[in-house]
């Protein structure tokens, strides 16, 4: 029918009369216009993505996905494979980083083995979805099967099911894994065109001779793969070769937590690249994104950019683990009951300005 309005443009309609409305009650508070800064657009982005003015974030939960890396094995980091087990049984005891900060924030954690290479089934406190025990050596094969790269997504589809079922309104996406910055750079480069110059930075705190290794790694990744990872139309393709486990769950849980009414908020290098990659395979949950903070690793600044994202904080962050995400869902929870809770001028008999 010539001039019919197709569903999605009702949708972006009615996404512009919320926002339009949700500006209007934040104007309407008691304050100055625009006196609260970020609080006030985060507010606005939270009305739309909950579609109500009374927006909450009573439940939220950081994701921690955990997987090995083939390329591990180039001597890409400072730190042996191995940590990543080691790792995973502190994060069932509670003694990381992200348990202390997620305790201290009222914030859920849960971990989620998606390709550790180790048979960790025994431990408690941690999320069994183990795709394969690691991925490939990136150098020289795909990381991943398109099978493989296809059950870590829905891994992480599965991850965000189950937190909306337990009424999360916000996750923050973590990881783990050693040498995954280098899995990351190699995806950034590709995603977003980019020298490994550019994306490829010190991860755990490698020298300047290892940070030059890890640089040619990165190339020569790109150059075995350019075949499949110069397509900006396919982006499966570009995290089937050159992503991880943990980084395609993480995209899965950003493609799937906006259908939800989720807020994703991406923690810093590696979850960054990751949700890159769901936003180029689905553009449209480009308005549920949050990126917590601009980490001190080389290349999340190109990330962000790709992302078109504004960071909430900048402390100097490069652990991980969603960290960064712990620290930020705060704001995002003030956010939300400045709109819902915050008096206006007419409730409280307060004067305009003049």
């Amino acid at each position: 029918m010539t001039g019919a309005t197709r569903p999605d443009d009702v949708s972006v309609a009615r996404s512009r009369d919320l926002a339009a409305s949700a500006q209007r009650a934040v104007d309407e508070k008691t304050k100055p216009l625009g006196s609260l800064g970020d609080l006030e657009a985060w507010a606005i982005r939270l009305a739309c993505i909950q579609r109500t003015l009374t927006p909450r974030i009573d439940r939220a939960r950081v994701l921690v996905f955990a997987a090995d890396h083939g390329v591990a094995a180039e001597g890409v980091s400072a730190y042996p494979a191995q940590v990543t087990t080691e790792m995973m049984r502190n994060f069932a005891r509670g003694g990381a980083a992200i348990n202390v900060l997620s305790r201290a924030n009222d914030i859920d954690v849960e971990v989620i083995d998606v390709g550790v290479d180790a048979d960790l089934a025994d431990l408690p406190g941690i999320t069994h979805a183990k795709v394969r025990r690691g991925s490939r050596n990136l150098r020289h094969e795909p990381a991943m099967t398109t099978e493989e790269c296809d059950a870590a997504i829905e891994v992480g589809r599965a991850v965000a099911r189950r937190a909306a079922a337990d009424g999360v309104r916000a996750i923050g996406l973590g990881e783990m894994g050693i040498a995954n910055t280098t899995a990351a750079a190699a995806l950034l480069s590709a995603l977003a065109s980019a020298h490994p110059d550019a994306t490829v930075g010190r991860g755990t705190g490698i020298d300047d001779a290892r940070l030059v290794h890890k640089r040619a790694v990165v190339a020569a990744a790109l150059a075995r793969h350019a075949a499949n990872v110069t397509d900006p139309a396919a982006p499966r393709a570009a995290l089937t070769s050159l992503g991880g486990l943990e980084l395609a769950a993480i995209a899965g849980a950003a493609l799937e937590a906006p259908a939800h009414g989720i807020a994703v908020v991406a923690d810093g290098f590696i979850s960054s690249v990751a949700v890159l990659a769901a936003l180029r395979i689905e553009p449209a949950i480009a308005g549920h994104i949050f990126v917590a903070h601009e980490s001190a690793e080389a290349g999340h600044g190109v990330a962000i950019d790709a992302l078109g994202a504004r960071p909430m904080l900048r402390l100097g962050l490069r652990l991980g683990e969603g960290t960064g995400a712990a620290l930020a869902i705060p704001l995002l929870r003030s956010a939300a009951v400045m709109l819902s809770e915050m008096a206006t001028f007419a409730d409280a008999g307060v004067s305009r300005e003049s």
